[in-house]
């Protein structure tokens, strides 16, 4: 009996005990199914609106907006370069895979009225999908390349192949135009088919100053050229956006129809250049027809504006275009070739004789073929016997010993001194990129041979418009301008950029200049076949020996400089041919040197010249 009460006790008690583990547990599993549902609830209800914006922060991806390049024009505005704009298509490889084509077909129901069911026709073409009118057949990648291929004039089975896949970003389409961008809107395949804005480069005529223009790279910076030169000009202010990317497992990129503007990309600013267009067209053509027939290795012209330093065209017989492997390269023979002047340099001692005092342009000199000076032989170009010769008549013939007789008493240092203000042996002052300064070395380091050398245009190089310029200055008065290629420039902002010009100066008097022009324009006459009727001009032509291929002087280069007209000057006209067949400088370039003088007094209506009655005489 005691036993059994004792059990039962027992019993009551070990019940008691499970009952309150039991209680225990349901109320710890209570709190924690109450604190899962609390935390639960705040997850869903309270920062819901937090964590997405998390998640989507975590996505976020802030790139830059590329701007529009600002334009390159001509002195009268005429667009040689400029950007537009151009979409890259790219295609979600996993939206096109997941792709259904909707169908544009609607079935007409017998409740439907006649309104209800155009509605409903009008609706779904909104965002169905169509070939010729019929639906697209298929599903995936495929029907993605049959919808877009047609649009991006592509293969449908190879687009197809650059679609299928699973990344969220392939680039289908490097560059399109506006208007194929437009007909991908209307596809209705948002979501997986996304563009790009970018900004294609394009010249309007690419083979016209190419070289000069220069271009750019694939992250649209100027390297060559005006493209370079002016740069910072050109280039705009990028924009800002934002897009939302992919999970990186499958591969980080866009997401379609994602982008958010933050900031508008601000265009460049213009660059106008000095050239006319028309007159570098006529430069270029006749140059091209000239350096063909004569076999030559190269040409280079130049016509600038006299009272300005203006350069209106500048051409090489290269004529590369814009942009190219050989624009960004080879870059412009016109800017980097040099090459000794020869017999124009005649025109710099002839200036810094008359200037000097030494002698007047009526001095007479009994002027011999061959002249031994100093322990050193000179001679002409072709033997000839003693001729009595005013210093004018000395530079109608360019004769090498009658040009270092006048010079007798000019120092060396006052030969180096008058070479270097009209502008060699320096920079243009244009900055152009790899514009050649040619050689000059200093008066001090000249030997015997090479200070009378340097008297008719040896012994030193120049470039094409360094020696432009030489004429220039005589015949705008004696005083040397800066040269010009760039008239005017602003950047992004608005800013005038225009590169400063290289301060002017005067080299010699009005009085010798117009001695110098004078004795140029006997020159010019000597040459019947390059003059125009009704229009006087003055010039100088040099043949100079410069180094071939070998390094030896075996090549020849030919010019021909003109001021037109002589009695008002307006231009100055250069022709420069190497190694072509009719060897001397009038006869190379003179044909060229015409032909633009007829078509500048043409376009700029320049009015004849007056009588021609003070020449100086050649001979006594």
């Amino acid at each position: 009996m005691v036993k059994n009460a004792s059990q039962n006790r027992y019993a009551t008690a070990v019940a008691h005990a499970i009952r309150r583990r039991t209680i225990v547990i349901i109320v710890l599993w209570a709190f924690l199914l109450a604190t899962c549902v609390v935390q639960l609830a705040r997850l869903q209800i309270i920062d819901a609106a937090e964590i997405a914006q998390e998640a989507q922060n975590s996505r976020t991806v802030t790139a830059r907006v590329q701007a529009m390049r600002g334009a390159i024009v001509d002195t009268n505005g005429e667009v040689l370069a400029q950007s537009v704009e151009a979409y890259k298509i790219y295609v979600d490889q996993v939206g096109a895979k997941n792709f259904t084509p909707a169908s544009c077909t609607v079935t007409r129901t017998r409740s439907m009225t006649d309104e209800e069911y155009k509605a409903k026709v009008a609706s779904r073409k909104n965002s169905c999908h169509s070939i010729d009118g019929k639906d697209v057949p298929g599903k995936g990648a495929s029907a993605v390349a049959r919808i877009l291929g047609p649009v991006l004039h592509q293969n449908v089975q190879e687009l197809g192949g650059k679609i299928a896949g699973n990344t969220r970003y392939v680039v289908v389409a490097k560059s399109v135009t506006p208007s194929v961008k437009r007909k991908i809107d209307k596809l209705h395949l948002s979501g997986v088919v996304g563009a790009e804005l970018i900004s294609q480069r394009v010249y309007t005529n690419p083979t016209l100053i190419g070289s000069i223009l220069g271009g750019v790279n694939e992250q649209d910076k100027g390297v060559a050229g005006v493209e370079a030169m002016q740069n910072a000009s050109l280039q705009g202010v990028d924009g800002v956006e934002n897009y939302q990317q992919t999970n990186p497992a499958y591969g980080t990129a866009k997401i379609p129809g994602t982008e958010e503007v933050k900031s508008v990309a601000t265009p460049g600013g213009t660059v106008k250049l000095t050239i006319d267009a028309d007159v570098q067209w006529y430069l270029d053509k006749v140059l091209k027809a000239r350096v063909d027939d004569q076999k030559a290795q190269w040409g280079i012209g130049v016509v600038q504006e006299v009272k300005t330093g203006k350069i209106l065209a500048i051409a090489d017989s290269n004529q590369y275009a814009a942009n190219s492997t050989d624009a960004l390269t080879k870059g412009s023979i016109a800017m980097e070739s040099t090459f000794d002047p020869g017999s124009t340099g005649k025109i710099i001692t002839a200036s810094a004789v008359l200037q000097e005092g030494l002698h007047k342009a009526t001095d007479h000199f009994t002027v011999p073929y061959s002249l031994e000076y100093e322990g050193q032989r000179y001679h002409n170009a072709l033997p000839h016997p003693d001729e009595n010769l005013t210093l004018a008549g000395i530079l109608y013939h360019s004769y090498n010993t009658g040009t270092i007789m006048t010079a007798y008493n000019l120092s060396a240092q006052k030969r180096y001194d008058y070479i270097t203000k009209f502008g060699l042996g320096q920079p243009t002052g244009i900055n152009f990129p790899g514009e050649s300064n040619g050689l000059l070395m200093n008066y001090k380091n000249w030997d015997t041979r090479t200070q009378q050398t340097v008297l008719f245009g040896q012994g030193y190089t120049v470039n094409a418009l360094q020696m432009t310029n030489v004429i220039a200055a005589i015949a705008n008065g004696g005083v040397h301008m800066g040269q010009r290629l760039i008239e005017q420039s602003t950047d992004a902002q608005g800013r005038d950029t225009t590169p400063t010009v290289t301060k002017s100066e005067r080299v010699v008097s009005s009085e010798t200049a117009a001695t110098v022009l004078n004795m140029m324009e006997n020159v010019a006459e000597a040459s019947p076949d390059y003059e125009i009727d009704g229009y006087r001009m003055a010039g100088k032509s040099g043949t100079a020996e410069v180094p071939g291929e070998d390094g030896r002087l075996t090549s020849i280069v030919g010019d021909y400089i003109v001021a037109l007209p002589a009695d008002n000057p307006q231009f100055v006209i250069s022709v420069f041919l190497k190694d072509a067949r009719a060897y001397y400088g009038a006869a190379t370039a003179g044909p060229v040197v015409k032909n633009v003088a007829q078509f500048l007094i043409q376009k700029y209506q320049i009015a004849p010249s007056a009588p021609r009655t003070d020449a100086i005489p050649i001979t006594w």
